[in-house]
């Protein structure tokens, strides 16, 4: 009995994940719409009460575990004030309504990620990846060959593939920290490693497929950044030289990007301000300096005409979602109060507790935590996949911060008490 309540719970989890991923309930209640399509939008209630359904299990779950769970919560401060501001914002919020329901949901996707934290070290979190990543490759292979309305974009971006969810960017976001999921399993099993392997390919081949340039280099980035990372398991007389090595080189990549970045632009499609970014962010700082400090109330900015994006909407031509850039967008929801006990918490706290992961193991789950954090500073440099509601890319952040709280020695012991 025993083991069937622990194999249903990691089935709530694997199944959560893949709601928080986004795929694949959107593209289907959409009925397979594209970007342009006059359809109206996608009747999303069924997804909002399967997330509210997850806010009461997961919250059930936490009280069944309580004084863990508080021994993890006072580890890491950072994200308890993160969320309580967003929550309180709509003291101040342009659109209090709509703040005060996105701050129950960004709270509700916090405390999946604080579950997970929690209940599963970081070994079995990659585990549970594992799994979801593979039926999400899988499935959407088999929606771009079987049912191509869905798998495959049309309109604007016709023939791109999309897989399981609503758009080809999409699955690239979601993709890409997958690749990393695969490589660093491969690389722990010997008996699995082929298969390990084959969804790496297909996650790549997906990846490539979807034409998401961003993605596509985020992607290869994190496979680079998740292989350097082991010079820092080296002694101390090699891993100083190597690493100011691989610094030098990085640097130096990055200054010729920047010399060529309209040649490398026009060659791959793209105009040389993002698709429309680099003319957007001028105004978002115009934005940012009418309410610096405490924002315009968490998720009350875009939403459309009667908002204060309205004003970007009309002065660039065209209606971002979002500022393309996960910073800026922090900035404009909670302000700089919000913006600044971020950065300190990623730069002062978490970062150094994943480095000190890599240094202390000898495995490669590891490697996850400082390659996340790695992904997350770079999908929000021209995305935004920051404190967003609902969404895959908080929620594994949520749990890795929380989880690395915890030595490698403390985990262990966890693993041996869930068994």
């Amino acid at each position: 009995m025993r083991k069937l309540l622990l194999l249903a719970e990691e089935a709530f989890a694997v199944a959560s994940l893949l709601l928080y991923s986004g795929g694949p309930l959107t593209v289907i209640l959409s009925g397979g719409a594209n970007e342009g399509d006059d359809s109206g939008e996608t009747n999303t209630s069924i997804i909002l009460v399967l997330f509210f359904l997850n806010y009461i299990v997961t919250f059930f779950l936490l009280l069944l575990r309580w004084k863990k769970v508080i021994k993890v919560m006072k580890k890491e401060k950072v994200i308890v004030l993160l969320v309580g501001i967003a929550v309180f914002s709509f003291m101040w919020s342009s659109l209090p309504k709509k703040t005060i329901t996105r701050g129950i949901a960004i709270a509700g996707t916090s405390l999946f990620g604080l579950y997970l934290a929690s209940r599963y070290t970081i070994k079995e979190q990659l585990k549970l990846l594992v799994y979801m990543y593979g039926i999400a490759v899988v499935f959407s292979f088999v929606f771009i060959a079987a049912i191509p309305k869905y798998g495959i974009m049309a309109g604007i971006h016709e023939g791109r593939w999309r897989g399981i969810y609503n758009h080809k960017n999409t699955l690239g976001k979601v993709i890409a920290p997958g690749l990393v999921v695969f490589l660093l399993s491969a690389f722990n099993s010997k008996k699995y490693s082929w298969l390990f392997w084959m969804a790496f390919s297909l996650a790549f081949i997906l990846l490539v497929r979807s034409s998401s340039t961003t993605s596509l280099i985020n992607g290869i980035c994190l496979i680079a950044v998740s292989i350097s990372f082991r010079v820092f398991r080296w002694r101390d007389s090699l891993m100083v030289p190597s690493t100011i090595t691989i610094a030098s080189l990085g640097a130096i990549f990055y200054i010729i990007v920047s010399v060529t970045t309209e040649a490398i632009l026009t060659a791959l499609g793209k105009d040389t301000t993002l698709t429309g970014r680099g003319d957007m962010w001028p105004y978002i700082f115009e934005m940012i300096g009418k309410k610096p400090v405490l924002g315009y109330g968490f998720g009350a900015f875009w939403y459309g005409p009667d908002t204060p994006s309205f004003f970007i909407w009309r002065v660039t031509g065209w209606k971002p979602p979002n500022s393309h850039n996960g910073f800026l967008d922090l900035w404009l929801q909670i302000g700089l109060v919000g913006l600044v006990i971020f950065v300190f918490g990623f730069l002062v706290i978490t970062l150094p507790k994943a480095f000190y992961w890599v240094r202390t193991t000898t495995t490669s789950e590891g490697f996850w935590p400082l390659t996340y954090m790695t992904y997350m500073l770079l999908a929000n440099i021209s995305e935004t996949t920051l404190m967003i509601q609902n969404d895959l890319f908080w929620v594994l952040y949520v749990a890795v911060a929380f989880s690395v709280q915890m030595s490698p020695e403390r985990h262990k012991l966890s693993a041996i008490k869930n068994i």
